[in-house]
């Protein structure tokens, strides 16, 4: 599997997990230039952007941890050209979605509020 097809799947992954949580999925994929947020959704009258990040080990960190300052800063940078484009008034969360799929487990582990601007 090449490393877009795992971030691919990931992103499935993550999508299913949350519809079964009960989030509403308004887009995927949201790009501007050349950044991208993964999915955007609501949840609890909140606007909830999430970041996926998929390996296929975690022994060099789990996969939560490439979400690093600068790419929180591209994040929000997408989330509000969104958020101005569509003229959304709700309070905005930023959560990553984190996972490690192989052939011997998937886990996926979601943190709620991970960031804030």
């Amino acid at each position: 599997m090449t490393t877009k097809e795992l971030g691919d799947y990931g992103e499935k992954l993550a999508y299913e997990f949350l519809c079964q949580k009960g989030y509403k999925i308004i887009q995927t994929n949201f790009r501007l230039s050349k950044s991208e947020v993964d999915i955007v959704c609501e949840f609890e009258e909140k606007l909830v952007i999430v970041e996926v990040k998929t390996r296929q080990t975690a022994e060099i960190g789990e996969p939560w941890r490439a979400v690093t300052r600068g790419k929180q800063k591209q994040i929000i940078k997408v989330a509000n050209h969104y958020i101005f484009e569509n003229d959304i008034n709700l309070e905005t969360r930023f959560d990553v979605i984190s996972i490690v799929y192989n052939s011997f487990r998937t886990d996926i582990e979601h943190i709620e509020d991970a960031f804030t601007p």
